[in-house]
């Protein structure tokens, strides 16, 4: 008799970014790493497409609106009443408490490396139930 095949959580990333070179980057990447993933380039598009699936990490660019950063990733922070994604803030914030609370911030200009290694340990500390690494 064969032991049953234990069902794995899906690793999902959102990434919201209105350039389409740095979302197809990141896609491949994650896609290649094993993840589920999910693109918007405007904000409104990305928090329905959070509400929807839930994401593990969402990656977001504060140039993708010309709304403040504490307006903009605050919906992005908690899009439902499940426990928080984690948030990957692209760009510079300065002296925001409220942003950098929110997730973790990755200035720009960026490599896409160390982003994608940033991912990888939020996604591992969202799959495993930890908190956000820091």
């Amino acid at each position: 008799m064969e032991a049953p095949t234990l069902v794995s959580h899906e690793r999902s990333v959102l990434i919201v970014d209105s350039s389409s070179e740095s979302r197809e980057v990141l896609a491949t990447a994650l896609e290649r790493r094993g993840c589920r993933i999910l693109t918007a380039s405007r904000p409104d598009q990305g928090l329905e497409l959070a509400q929807r699936h839930q994401p593990d990490v969402i990656v977001l660019d504060l140039e993708v609106s010309n709304q403040s950063p504490e307006e903009l990733c605050s919906p992005f922070a908690r899009p439902s009443d499940l426990p928080s994604p984690r948030l990957v803030v692209l760009g510079s914030v300065r002296n925001s408490a409220d942003v950098s609370a929110a997730g973790e911030i990755v200035a720009k200009p960026y490599h896409y490396a160390p982003l994608i290694r940033k991912i990888e340990e939020l996604l591992e500390a969202a799959t495993s139930g930890q908190a956000s690494p820091a």
